[in-house]
């Protein structure tokens, strides 16, 4: 595997790029924990950099999570990192766990900035907050947290604006098939505006989790995760992993039935990079053994091409 720890279990990540070196931002917690299971709640997030998106050098934790009782005071999750002005942000999820003994668990988004991508300030927060007139949020449905996570951050040109689309449940639908991309917009990486959901709920996703927007071959697609236990509806029983699916319309309503599975649940949390020749290539991190034990480590990269019906493809292991 392309990046691990020896004493920590490393999942999610995201990455960013200066140019020069590939900046890889993942989740770790210590293994002294004994439980991988318990890893969700003592999430940090963690800093590596690499010229070729195999050999990386680690360089430890990138900011500590907050204060107990704080919108990060549990655990820092998942994110994505935009340069804007000369000035790197990170978006990512704070989360905070109401009792040791309960799931129940509220997630926001918020941002820590910095000039290098090595020093980070955490600002004021938080960013992006579930609204409940368009949303699921905790105690409104069985569901045990407020999903509200995953920050995906990128700018529309055309218009001058940033968007962020963020993993959430919608407030209708049939439960527990509430899964949608919820959507946010801001013309300054500060103040953002919830928008309605870019999907409708019932598609066979409980959650969609750690979105990414990429173009590949001149199209966009749209690139999630979901893992077997939290298919459902139409898709309950089979088996999750990375999903992708190309995009008819820039952020237009994106229709989840049609996503196809791109890698089994192996992988997790994939993401799309390129290459310094610019390739599109595959990371993710490597999930559970074929006996359901948690692994960890990100992957080496896969080759990403386009099959002839427009959705993308891994190349098989040579």
């Amino acid at each position: 595997m392309s990046f691990n720890r020896a004493d920590h279990w490393v999942w999610d990540f995201w990455l960013a790029d200066d140019g020069e070196l590939y900046h890889l931002f993942y989740l770790h917690a210590p293994k002294s924990l004994g439980n991988p299971d318990l890893r969700h709640r003592n999430a940090r997030i963690g800093h590596a950099t690499s010229n070729d998106l195999r050999t990386w050098t680690d360089h430890g934790l990138a900011f500590d999570a907050g204060t107990p009782g704080s919108f990060d005071g549990s655990a820092t999750w998942t994110g994505s990192v935009v340069s804007d002005s000369g000035l790197w942000h990170m978006f990512y999820t704070g989360s905070r766990f109401l009792s040791p003994n309960s799931a129940a668990n509220i997630e926001t988004i918020l941002l820590a900035t910095s000039e290098d991508l090595f020093t980070w300030t955490k600002q004021p927060g938080p960013i992006c907050v579930a609204d409940p007139a368009l949303y699921e949020t905790l105690g409104t449905s069985s569901w045990p947290e407020e999903a509200w996570r995953d920050p995906w951050v990128f700018k529309d040109t055309t218009q001058d604006t940033w968007h962020m689309l963020v993993t959430a449940r919608s407030k209708h639908g049939t439960e527990p098939d509430r899964g949608v991309m919820a959507h946010a917009t801001s013309t300054n990486l500060r103040d953002w505006t919830v928008q309605s959901a870019l999907s409708e709920p019932g598609s066979g996703f409980a959650h969609l989790e750690v979105f990414q927007i990429v173009a590949v071959d001149e199209r966009q697609h749209v690139i999630f995760c979901c893992d077997s236990a939290k298919l459902v509806g139409p898709r309950a029983g089979q088996v999750g992993g990375v999903w992708s699916q190309p995009l008819d319309a820039f952020l237009g309503p994106v229709d989840f039935s049609k996503a196809r599975r791109l890698v089994d649940e192996t992988l997790y949390a994939g993401r799309i990079a390129f290459d310094r020749t610019g390739a599109p290539v595959l990371l993710a991190f490597n999930n559970v053994t074929t006996d359901g034990v948690f692994i960890g480590g990100i992957s080496d990269p896969i080759p990403v091409s386009t099959g002839p019906d427009g959705y993308l493809t891994v190349e098989p292991a040579q």
